[in-house]
């Protein structure tokens, strides 16, 4: 994992960024007639912030929740997905950013949108 120290001039990111490429699963929550969602890759992460690739355009400021296959795992036998609900800062055909409301790890026995994650 590659740590990125953000020093740049204007830099706005409060919290180091990881290259931290996982796959993840993504879905929009405004409206249930508009739950537009995809699969992507995240490119990197930070505490408080995702971006990740996308299979289309997501509006800014629209609310969407991630689910990301963690690399750790719990008691070294049980996979995880951390699971993140945040608003659409940054978006454009291939990539999108979120700022990290709040988070969740679960394990994968647990649903992710809805549908049983596979062991």
């Amino acid at each position: 994992m590659v740590r990125r120290r953000n020093i740049t001039a204007g830099e706005r990111r409060d919290t180091d960024r990881f290259a931290l490429e996982r796959e993840l699963r993504y879905r929009t929550i405004e409206s249930p007639a508009e739950n537009a969602g995809g699969k992507g890759r995240t490119v990197n992460m930070s505490s408080s912030g995702v971006l990740f690739t996308v299979e289309g355009l997501l509006q800014r400021g629209h609310r969407v929740e991630l689910a990301v296959d963690w690399p750790a795992q719990l008691n070294a036998s049980c996979r995880l997905q951390l699971v993140a609900l945040g608003k659409v800062v940054r978006s454009d055909e291939n990539t999108a950013a979120i700022q990290i409301e709040k988070y969740d790890f679960r394990t994968c026995a647990a649903t992710a949108f809805g549908n049983r994650a596979s062991a």
